[in-house]
């Protein structure tokens, strides 16, 4: 694992909360922002739909987190079905911050200050590791998509 002392202090609570899930992966801190699906494949060097993008949307007015593949954008009324809302839209960046402790473009998929409602794009199963934010614009890690799921309880679910 990465030396917790170079890591951001968000992205120390996403480690602590791996560790305590028995997840073994290393968090990596990038020399860049990689703040989008593009810029994080770019500077990994993986394909962007490995990227699992953290969203977080309001369903019937509530916050959940949808990971979804960067190599395709979400469609709020494809979630809504999958999600059994009556409406799904895009939390403004206060709302994504108050319920992940996190800025966009950094935001892990855990180590928020309260366990989100989750959902998984189904196609990011066909990926053997996808690649998620940290807890910070700079740091990413690498996870299975069984340990995305054992990690967040998400659900499977069609995004587009």
């Amino acid at each position: 694992m990465t030396d917790a002392t170079v890591l951001p202090e968000r992205s120390r609570r996403v480690q602590q909360h791996l560790h305590d899930a028995g997840v073994d992966t290393e968090i990596r801190v990038l020399p860049d922002s990689a703040r989008t699906a593009a810029a994080a494949a770019s500077a990994i060097g993986c394909d962007v739909a490995a990227i699992a993008n953290s969203l977080v949307f309001l369903a019937d007015g509530a916050p959940v987190l949808v990971m979804t593949s960067g190599g395709h954008r979400a469609d709020p009324a494809v979630l809504a079905q999958g999600i059994g809302a009556d409406e799904v839209t895009m939390a403004p960046p206060a709302v994504v911050r108050e319920a992940t402790g996190q800025a966009i473009g950094g935001v892990a998929p855990v180590g928020h200050p309260a366990p989100l409602r989750t959902f998984l794009d189904d196609a990011l199963q066909a990926h053997p590791l996808v690649w998620a934010a940290a807890g910070h614009p700079h740091t990413v890690m690498p996870l299975t998509f069984d340990q995305l799921q054992h990690l967040t309880g998400g659900a499977v679910i069609a995004v587009v």
